[in-house]
C-alpha cells in the first residue's frame, strides 16, 4: 500500500502501490466526498424549490430562470479540466479551500440578491465556480483509494445528492413561510459551512504530485471508446436534470424576501399547475424524487461492483431513465406523478452516480485520473448548461405545455444510451459477459 521511493544513478523513482480498497483513511475520503456532493448536488438537485419562485418574483420566463441553475451545473463540470489537473499536481487542499470559500460566498450573496443579474452572478457564477473546484477533485481522489470497490465508494459519495436533496427542500419547506427567502438561504449556507469544516479536517491526498503533463491529454480522444463515451454522456446529461427543475414548484412566500413581487407568471410547474397538486404535495414530489435517488445510487453501484462493471450498469439505467421521460407525457394524476418521481428519482440518480465511476473504468493510469475525468466533465458541462434552458424554451413555445420538452428529454437520453452501447462495443466487442 502507499508508495515507495527508490533511487538510481540518474533520478528518484516513485512507485505507487495498489489502491488500499478500504481502511479508515480511505472511507473518510468517501465521507468527504459525500459531504461535497451534499453541498454541490444536493443544492443543485433542489433547484425546483427556487425555479417557480424566481419566475414569479422576478417576472422572467422559464428559460431565463433556468440559466441560473444551468450555470451552476456548467461550472461544476467545465472546471473539472482545471481542478482535476491541479489535483494531479498535488494542490488538492488549495483547490478545496478556494472552492469552499466561493461556494459559501455565492450562497450568502444569493440571500442578498434583489435582481436577476445579481442572482445570476451569485448563485449561477460564484457558487457555480466554487462547486466546480470541488466536484472533480473528490471523484479523482476516491479513484486513487479504491479499485475493486471503486463504483460503490463513488456511489456512496454520490448519495450526498440524495441526502442534500432531502435536507435543503425540507429547510425551505419549514422556513420559507416563517422567515422568508433571505434567511432560508442563509440557513442553507450554515449547513454548507458545517460540512466544509469536516471536509477540510479529514481530506487526504494519497498519490504523490504529477508536476508535468498537459492540461488536456489530447491523446485520450484518439481512443474511440473514450470519445464515444464522452458523446454518450453529453446526450444523457442534456436530459437528466430538467425534471428536477420543472416537475415541482413553489408559490410566492411572504416575509423578508428581497425580491420585488410581481404578478408575472410565465411557467407552470408541472405538479402544482398541470396536475393541480397542493403546495405541500409539490414540495413532497421533489423530496420523493431526491430521496429515491439514494437507493438509485447505491443499488446499481453494488450490482455493478459485484457482477457487471459500471459501464454495463450505466447502459440499462440510462435506458430506463429515457423510458421514464417518455412516460412523463402520459401523467394526468397525483398517483402517476408520485410514481414518476419514485422511478425517475431512482434511475436519474443512477445516471448521475454511474457516470463518474464508468469514466474511471476507462482510465488505467491513476496519475492521469484527474485530467481525463476532468476532460469529459468539461464536455458534459455544455450539455448541462444548455439542457434545462432548452427545455424551458420548449415549454414556453408550447404555451406552458410540456410535450415538446418531454420528447426532447426522452430522445436525448435514449440517444446517449445508444452511444454508450457503441462505446462498449468498441472497447469489448460483442462479448456480453465481459465486465466494463
Amino acid at each position: 500500500m502507499g508508495f515507495s521511493r527508490q533511487k538510481d544513478t540518474t533520478k528518484e523513482v516513485i512507485t505507487v502501490g495498489d489502491a488500499p480498497d478500504g481502511g479508515l483513511t480511505a472511507w473518510l475520503q468517501v465521507l468527504c466526498g459525500h459531504l461535497i456532493v451534499f453541498n454541490v448536488w444536493g443544492y443543485i438537485n433542489s433547484y425546483g424549490i427556487f425555479q417557480a419562485y424566481y419566475v414569479t418574483a422576478l417576472d422572467r420566463n422559464a428559460s431565463d430562470i433556468s440559466w441560473v441553475g444551468s450555470l451552476q451545473i456548467f461550472f461544476v463540470y467545465f472546471l473539472g479540466t482545471f481542478s482535476g489537473r491541479a489535483t494531479d499536481a498535488g494542490y488538492l487542499r488549495t483547490v478545496l479551500v478556494v472552492g469552499l470559500f466561493l461556494q459559501l460566498l455565492g450562497v450568502f450573496m444569493t440571500s442578498l440578491s434583489s435582481s436577476y443579474s445579481q442572482l445570476l452572478l451569485s448563485q449561477g457564477v460564484c457558487q457555480g465556480i466554487g462547486d466546480g473546484l470541488l466536484f472533480c477533485p473528490i471523484v479523482a481522489l476516491m479513484s486513487t483509494y479504491f479499485s475493486r470497490k471503486r463504483t460503490l465508494a463513488i456511489s456512496i459519495s454520490a448519495c450526498g445528492a440524495a441526502t442534500g436533496g432531502l435536507v435543503f427542500p425540507a429547510i425551505a419547506q419549514q422556513l420559507l413561510h416563517r422567515v422568508g427567502f433571505a434567511w432560508t438561504v442563509r440557513v442553507m449556507g450554515f449547513v454548507i459551512l458545517f460540512n466544509a469544516v469536516l471536509i477540510l479536517a479529514f481530506v487526504r491526498q494519497r498519490l504523490p504530485p504529477r508536476k508535468t503533463g498537459p492540461l488536456i491529454e489530447w491523446a485520450a480522444f484518439t481512443e474511440v471508446p473514450y470519445t464515444v463515451f464522452a458523446l454518450g454522456t453529453f446526450f444523457c446529461f442534456w436530459a437528466v436534470y430538467y425534471a428536477y427543475s420543472y416537475v415541482s414548484g413553489i408559490p410566492s412566500f411572504p416575509g423578508d424576501c428581497v425580491f420585488l413581487k410581481t404578478n408575472g407568471y410565465k411557467v407552470r410547474p408541472f405538479g402544482r399547475d398541470i396536475i393541480h397538486v397542493t403546495d405541500y404535495t409539490s414540495f413532497s414530489v421533489l423530496m420523493i424524487m431526491n430521496g429515491w435517488g439514494l437507493p438509485g445510487r447505491l443499488i446499481p453501484a453494488y450490482l455493478s461492483d459485484k457482477y457487471s462493471g459500471p459501464v454495463n450498469m450505466f447502459i440499462p439505467v440510462s435506458a430506463a431513465a429515457a423510458v421514464m421521460l417518455y412516460c412523463w407525457i402520459a401523467l394526468t394524476s397525483i398517483r402517476g406523478l408520485i410514481a414518476f418521481a419514485i422511478v425517475y428519482g431512482f434511475f436519474g440518480g443512477g445516471v448521475q452516480s454511474l457516470f463518474p465511476s464508468s469514466l474511471s473504468s476507462l482510465t488505467t493510469d491513476l496519475n492521469k485520473a484527474g485530467v481525463r475525468i476532468g476532460m469529459i466533465f468539461s464536455i458534459v458541462s455544455v450539455a448541462s448548461l444548455t439542457g434545462p434552458p432548452i427545455a424551458g424554451a420548449l415549454i414556453d413555445a408550447n404555451d406552458g405545455q410540456y410535450l415538446y420538452a418531454q420528447i426532447f428529454g426522452g430522445t436525448s437520453m435514449m440517444l446517449g444510451c445508444l452511444l454508450l452501447i457503441t462505446a462498449r462495443i468498441f472497447k469489448c466487442g460483442l462479448v456480453l459477459r465481459k465486465r466494463m
